[in-house]
Order: C-alpha cells, then structure tokens, then sequence
C-alpha cells in the first residue's frame, strides 16, 4: 500500500485549467465513490478549492498513470492537455505535501487559515461516503494535530498579508475592542466584502455600507448584519463611523476634509480611523492633517503587508521544521504496520509449533508415559522446533561472512555471552 497525491494548484496551472476540473459539493460525493470503484485504489479523499484541486488515495499498485486517466475520464478532459499542469507526490513526498498544504505553507498567501478548514471538511466528505479507511484516517488526523502546532509554536499567522485584513488589524489596535465601534465601509467590491468579513469576524458593533448602487450595497450588508445607503447619504452617517474603510472606483475624491471636520465636531472629536484603499484615492490627503484623525493609504498598507510577509517567510521556515519532524513520525509509524504483520505471522507460526507439540505430549500421557517426560519432551522439542530455523539462517550468515545479517540478529534476540561464565 502506497500514499498517493496528483493534484494541481494556483502555482501550476491556470484558473481556466483549475475551474475544468473543480469538484464541487453537488458532484464530489458521487467522485469519491467512483475514484474508490477503481480496483487500484483502497481508500481515497478529494481536497477541491478555488486554488487548488488534489486526490490524496491509499493505493494497492498503480499510480499517476491511473490516478491522471481517471481524472480526466471523470471531467472529460483529454489526459494530454491536463498533464503539464499537474503534480505528483509518493509516500514521503506526499504525507510532507499534505502537512504543507494543511499548515498554509503552500497557499497562495502563506500561513492563510482557511486552507486547514478546507481540508478538514475534504476529510469528512469523504469519511460520510465511505472512501476512508484506517490508512488515510491516521494521517489526516496526524495532519490536523501537526497544523494546529504550526499555529501554536509560530508566528504564520499572526501578521495581516492582505490589504482588507492589514486595514482591520490597524482598526484593532487603535479599538483594543471592537464591540463598541461602528464600521462605514464605501464600496462594495471584494477587498470592502473581506473587510466586512474581517470586521464581522473580529465582533464590530455596527456595520453601514455605502455604495453607488443601493442593490450591491444592500446585498453586501446584509450577510453581516448591517444596513446599506447611498453615496449621498455619507455626510449623514458619517459621524457615527468610528471606522472607515473606502475602495471604489471613483474618479474623484468621496470624502472631503470639509465633510470630516463637520463630523468630527458633531462626534466632540472622538477619534476616528481612516483606511483609503483606492487608487485614486477616495479620501483627501488633507483629511490626514485633522486632530483626531488616523489616515492610512494602500501605501501605508502595502509597508505593513512587506514586513508582516517577512515575519511570515521566517515564521514558516520554523514551521517546515515541525513538518519534516512529523512527516518522519507519520512514516515510522507506517512503517511499523509491516512489522506488526511480521510479528503476527511470527506469533501464529509459533503458536502452530506450540499446538503441534502440546497435542504430541498429550498424546503421549495418553500412552501412560510419565508427565516428567512428557513434560520434558515438550519443552525439548518446543525449544528445537522454536530455534531451528534462525540456527540455520545465523550459521549461514557465519558461513558467508554477512556481518550485519549477524550483527541485526544479535540485536533482535538481545544475544548475551554466557560462554564465559
């Protein structure tokens, strides 16, 4: 049995190459069962996002050949065209890749969490059809308690590397609590949706969203609870923003140092926070000069996210550390089922030899023999019957001068030199 992986991701293969072969939730129950039909493989998880797509499978023979055809076959893809894009892990390689994956190391902005959420549902999708067994079982929970260490004894995720979160770490540490404040977000593109998200996530009070159009912004507020208004409509609201996020596409400045200073008199000066993403910028940069005022632009931002990706990059050579610790854990204990079967087979060939002789000396009190010989004959011909075989195999070894052969044996049986006493 072998650990498997073919996958792809944003480092390989173009999105119009990832999109063609997505598995998603209405397809991917019915992908494991048909991967887990193939008489190759024995167990088999699909791991499918927007960044990457991957089949992690225990597998009896075979390998990327199979692994490739039946991806392809399933999404009706010629194997030619899919080829160049994608990537194969063995044994080692593969349990090392998985633990990469699940710990961020390999996303596309590093140390991201979501990655570890993701895999854990892949895990139990494929856990609910049936495609796991002890195998895979063992190691996507020996990936799970490795990634969670990641995240404990470094620092990969502590450090903002996306505008949206970089602005609402700033917010936070200007409100130590952000269960009091309220957010006005202008625009409703993605960078102001992951910063609704991040703010919502973190347990801001309020959140208003203004936009152009009154639709984009009704819909974007209300997944987080908050209410929606138009463009127009900022001046009013604007004193209850503690703070302010803004990414749109307009041409010329939304908010003027004029509209500011009339909100920060209405608000007795109390501090306000000031994020412009935009480019150009939505917010004058004589706002910036106002008491009481904390702007940042995306620049500001962009120093933030540099030095905060470095923290990372050092955080994440700690954490490969911690992974090729865990991946030659993973592989030790794979390793030991062989000797497991070995030692079965060891104890069930002894325990024939035990029964054979047991039923030999019964046999032969049976016959009216004494039991002190019966009794000796047992364990004469037990100890015979026990030593013959590695007596021979030692001899030879001798014979042929294979040292290690002696010296493994010597280590196994714990050999003790008793000629000298």
């Amino acid at each position: 049995m072998t650990i498997l992986t073919l996958g792809l991701n944003h480092k390989t293969a173009p999105v119009d190459i990832r999109e063609r072969i997505t598995f998603g939730p209405d397809i991917i129950v019915g992908a494991l069962r048909s991967l887990s039909e193939r008489p190759e493989v024995s167990e088999g998880v699909i791991l499918s996002t927007c960044n990457r797509t991957e089949i992690y499978c225990n597998m009896e023979r075979g390998g990327r050949e199979e692994l490739c055809a039946w991806i392809s076959d399933f999404h009706g893809i010629e194997t030619e065209t899919l080829a160049p894009y994608l990537y194969f892990h063995s044994g080692r390689e593969s349990v090392r890749h998985l633990l990469r994956v699940a710990s961020g190391l390999d996303s596309l902005v590093l140390g991201e969490p979501q990655i570890l959420g993701q895999v854990k549902q892949a895990f139990q999708t494929a856990c609910d059809a049936s495609t796991t067994s002890k195998l895979l079982c063992k190691l996507f929970q020996h990936t799970f308690s490795v990634a969670k260490q990641v995240r404990t004894d470094t620092t990969i995720g502590h450090s903002p590397v996306s505008v949206a979160f970089a602005a609402v770490s700033l917010a936070r540490q200007i409100f130590s609590d952000l269960h009091q404040q309220t957010a006005l977000l202008i625009g409703a593109g993605e960078t102001i949706e992951l910063a609704a998200r991040h703010l919502h996530q973190h347990g801001i009070s309020r959140i208003i969203v203004a936009n152009r159009t009154l639709e984009k912004a009704h819909n974007l507020a209300n997944q987080f609870d908050g209410y929606a208004i138009a463009l127009t409509e900022i001046p009013t609201h604007l004193p209850e923003a503690d703070i302010v996020i803004s990414s749109t596409a307009s041409p010329l400045p939304i908010l003027g140092k004029g509209t500011v200073e009339s909100a920060l008199h209405k608000r007795r000066h109390q501090p306000m926070f000031m994020v412009d993403i935009a480019v150009p910028r939505d917010i004058e940069s004589e706002v910036g000069k106002l008491n009481d005022v904390y702007l940042y632009t995306v620049d500001d931002l962009q120093e933030v996210i540099d030095e905060n990706l470095r923290s990372r990059q050092e955080a994440a050579e700690q954490a490969q550390e911690i992974i090729d610790f865990h991946t030659e854990e993973f592989m030790g204990w794979l390793r030991s089922l062989d000797a497991i079967g070995m030692i079965q087979d060891y104890r069930r060939q002894a325990e024939r030899m035990r029964d054979e002789t047991l039923a030999r000396a019964l046999k032969e009190l049976s016959k009216g023999r004494a039991p002190e010989e019966a009794l000796r004959f047992l364990a004469n011909t037990l100890t015979n019957k026990l030593l013959h075989t590695p007596s021979a195999q030692i001899r030879q070894a001798g014979h042929e001068g294979e040292f290690e052969l002696l010296k493994a044996a010597n280590t196994l049986f714990q050999i003790k030199d008793l000629r000298s006493r």
